[in-house]
């Protein structure tokens, strides 16, 4: 869908330098962009990228100067441009195609409005489908489970029994919800299983990427808040809390009764030990081994995780360790001598 720099800029709330009459037909990186399409700098490490890029129009922040060509100022371009990508492309279409022969719908699930339930999918006795949510093929829902409004479900998606799902939520393919827990009672040499009796929360407008797995509670509940998103091969520990609006990266494995607060974020392949407490606004490297508490608004690396500081002055210490191993000798050889001379 064509529209002129104007256009976007009115949509987004921004003001155009240069020529608001030019015509956006795309959307690309800086690097990539060429005449018709817009790009965006979010990280003043990429400014110059930004100078030599091709691209008809730019979103840039607000205090951006000396800029030539076409920009669209704006507070938040990042923000900016996600808003004009959307306008420029929507979002995916997904099929009507009602609740298929093929599916296999038990006579006491309930089923809302406008729902589209695909080839082999299975919909389990109790379980309840809110309005306008889709289900693509092969999935399975449990027995007892509730999926709310506007829900979309890809393909080969296993939600088990007597969990939720809140509305809004996107599950993306491979994903498992509610198996047991890693629950076991060894007694005598011998690992005896825990019944997992809870559930799985899923509150309003989560998204949970490609083949993660999210345990079942032991007794209570296991909750994702509101608004998180998740990233693809994730694990999570029964009983754990992941807070309203947090980010988690490709590869984090969380174990069971973790507390995590509100607007948290967790890079690539972080790992966490079970029955701690990280608070909100916790920012956690990738690759760190979190086995401690966090207090809120920490940011924090490394394996054990430290406070970012820290850890910097561990690492810097770290590459110099040979020169003092060194020094260290030839003090002791030093003292030696001028023992051995007395």
């Amino acid at each position: 869908m064509a529209k002129t720099v104007r256009e976007l800029a009115e949509h987004v709330g921004g003001t155009v330098s240069g020529d608001p009459d030019l015509v956006i037909n795309g959307a690309a990186t800086l690097k990539e962009a060429g005449p018709g399409d817009v790009s965006f700098l979010a990280n003043l490490k990429y400014e110059k990228e930004m100078r030599s890029s091709a691209a008809s129009a730019i979103v840039v922040p607000e205090d951006i100067s000396d800029v030539n060509g076409t920009v669209i100022r704006c507070s938040d371009s990042y923000y900016a441009f996600m808003q004009i990508v959307v306008l420029l492309y929507g979002y995916r279409e997904h099929e009507k195609v009602g609740i298929s022969e093929r599916a296999g719908v038990a006579p006491t699930a309930q089923i809302g409005k406008d729902v589209d339930i695909h080839d082999f999918t299975v919909i389990s006795a109790d379980c309840e489908v809110g309005d306008n949510s889709c289900i693509y093929s092969n999935c399975t829902i449990g027995p007892g489970t509730k999926i709310g409004k506007e829900c979309i479900i890809y393909p080969n998606v296993t939600i088990y029994d007597g969990c939720s799902v809140g509305d809004r939520v996107t599950i993306h393919s491979g994903t498992v919800i509610g198996q047991d827990g890693f629950g076991y009672a060894t007694h005598n040499g011998v690992h005896h299983k825990i019944p997992q009796i809870g559930g799985v929360i899923i509150e309003d407008d989560v998204e949970i990427g490609a083949n993660c797995a999210i345990d079942r509670g032991t007794l209570g509940d296991t909750v994702i808040g509101r608004g998180s998103k998740f990233s693809n091969l994730i694990a999570i520990g029964h009983n754990t809390q992941i807070g309203p609006y947090s980010l988690l990266v490709a590869q984090v494995g969380i174990a069971g009764s973790v507390k995590v607060g509100k607007y948290c974020v967790f890079g690539g392949q972080v790992g966490v030990v079970g029955h701690i407490t990280i608070g909100d606004n916790v920012k956690v490297g990738a690759q760190a081994g979190v086995t401690n508490d966090i207090p809120e608004g920490q940011a924090v690396v490394g394996s054990p995780a430290l406070p970012i500081t820290r850890a910097k002055r561990s690492l810097t210490l770290l590459k110099d360790l040979p020169e003092f191993r060194k020094k260290l000798r030839e003090l002791e050889k030093s003292l030696h001598d001028l023992i051995k001379s007395s």
